[in-house]
């Protein structure tokens, strides 16, 4: 039940939330629209970074220009998910531990996702009730591999970082969360939750 801790801290797509495919359908209708090459293990070595970040990284990596801006493509790929998220959107097993801990311990959500996209989905998954706080990409200046997405998670909640748990599935925010100072649980290695995401 990890009880050494004071403080929880989950990522949400892949850990909190089973979401793989909502953003890989999602991406995938937008690369194609905006004809940028679609690298499976690429995208799934990205998983967590915020949309715009992505583009640019797969813009450089593909040597890929084009007329609309990175902005725009990231709204068109938003758009898509506010209008499929209701069908590809689930909690993962974690929700019985939220709920266990639920009023115990603070709790809180640090994404590599917008905060309103996250609000969306974790209500749409019958989390939000059970979060104190939702820190998205948008909230800090530098998102997941760096450790400003956990450490804002941790100044909110009141606790120190080296008194807070994290899970998380994808090895940018491993890493984040260990830059942060904090434990953290490989949900895939510890619990199993495999994230269906670019998986071929």
């Amino acid at each position: 039940m990890y009880n050494e801790f004071d403080a929880i801290i989950f990522d949400m797509d892949g850990t909190l939330v089973d979401s793989g495919q909502l953003h890989e359908v999602a991406w995938r209708e937008t690369l194609s629209h905006f004809q940028i090459p679609i690298d499976a293990p690429l995208m799934r070595s990205l998983a967590g970074v915020p949309t715009v970040e992505t583009i640019e990284i797969l813009k450089k990596h593909f040597n890929v220009t084009t007329s609309e801006s990175n902005q725009a493509i990231n709204d068109f790929k938003e758009a898509i998910v506010r209008k499929i998220m209701h069908q590809h959107v689930n909690p993962t097993c974690l929700i019985d531990f939220a709920k266990q801990n639920h009023g115990v311990r603070p709790m809180a959500v640090g994404t590599g996702a917008y905060t309103q996209e996250a609000v969306e989905i974790l209500t749409l998954c019958g989390l939000i009730d059970l979060v104190d706080h939702i820190v998205g990409a948008d909230q800090v200046n530098a998102p997941k591999p760096a450790p400003d997405t956990f450490l804002r998670c941790a100044e909110l909640m009141g606790v120190k970082p080296e008194n807070c748990v994290v899970f998380e599935d994808a090895k940018l925010g491993i890493e984040a969360a260990q830059r942060a100072g904090m434990a953290v649980v490989d949900v895939l290695a510890e619990l199993g939750i495999e994230n269906d995401y670019f998986r071929q």
